[in-house]
């Protein structure tokens, strides 16, 4: 699979800003990959820092977002133990998360060492999940896609953020994430205009040739769309046949 292409065509398809992101989760850092120097917030922030570089992170580089370490199924120190009590105890108070909400949320099924980040143009490794950040008009191309590939839509997530990433794992299916307001803090580019889609790895392909073609119908059929709206309001009653010959 050739991953520089298929993010190419990802990203002229949908007139993505920021190019797609691949995660992948090892219990090596591959060869020519470094470790992640620095410190965020939170480990969403990573799906950012991605898009122009490689790198490997471990539990410990998510050290200040307990809720992250949970949901990718890192070992947790005794810190991240404390912090996420701490943060529930808080959510709980807010009405923010229950009780009986904690055990809907996704966690990976398998535990890994590392998770690879990486431009998907230059993954080392054949992604687990590929995280695009998209507005209204790319996720209703994303959403056909999902109902064509997969016969069903995509979930639509709330928060936890990082959820998604063992959602789309541990399903093998496509998700929509809306967000959260930690994610919405920490990334520069989820604003409130814009929201997370994460495509399997495992279906990466076949999602790019669908994505391509229903994004030039989607272009097509808007300008179809626009010339029976100004028919219709110019006192017109256009039939099928004459709209269509229109755009000719």
């Amino acid at each position: 699979m050739n991953y520089s292409e298929i993010s190419e065509s990802l990203t002229q398809s949908l007139a993505l800003k920021q190019p797609p992101v691949a995660i992948t989760f090892a219990d090596a850092v591959p060869a020519g990959v470094s470790l992640f120097s620095g410190k965020v917030a939170a480990g969403c922030r990573f799906w950012q820092e991605a898009a122009t570089s490689a790198f490997a992170t471990s539990a410990a580089d998510h050290n200040l977002c307990a809720i992250g370490v949970h949901t990718h199924n890192f070992e947790p120190s005794e810190a991240q133990q404390t912090d996420m009590i701490d943060a529930l105890g808080v959510f709980k108070q807010l009405g923010y998360v229950r009780d009986e909400d904690i055990p809907g949320i996704p966690v990976l099924a398998a535990r890994r060492s590392y998770a690879i980040y990486s431009p998907l143009s230059q993954t080392p490794l054949a992604p687990d999940l590929v995280m695009l950040v998209v507005d209204a008009t790319q996720t209703l191309i994303l959403s056909e896609a999902t109902s064509q590939i997969e016969n069903q839509n995509a979930p639509a997530m709330g928060r936890p953020a990082c959820a998604i990433v063992p959602q789309v794992i541990n399903s093998g299916g496509a998700a929509l994430s809306l967000g959260c307001c930690g994610a919405r803090a920490y990334l520069d580019n989820l604003n409130p205009g814009t929201a997370l889609f994460a495509i399997p790895g495992a279906k990466l392909e076949i999602y790019a040739r669908h994505i391509q073609s229903l994004a030039r119908a989607n272009s097509v059929l808007s300008q179809f769309h626009l010339i029976r709206r100004r028919a219709v309001e110019a006192g017109h009653s256009p039939p099928i046949k004459e709209s269509l010959a229109a755009m000719q």
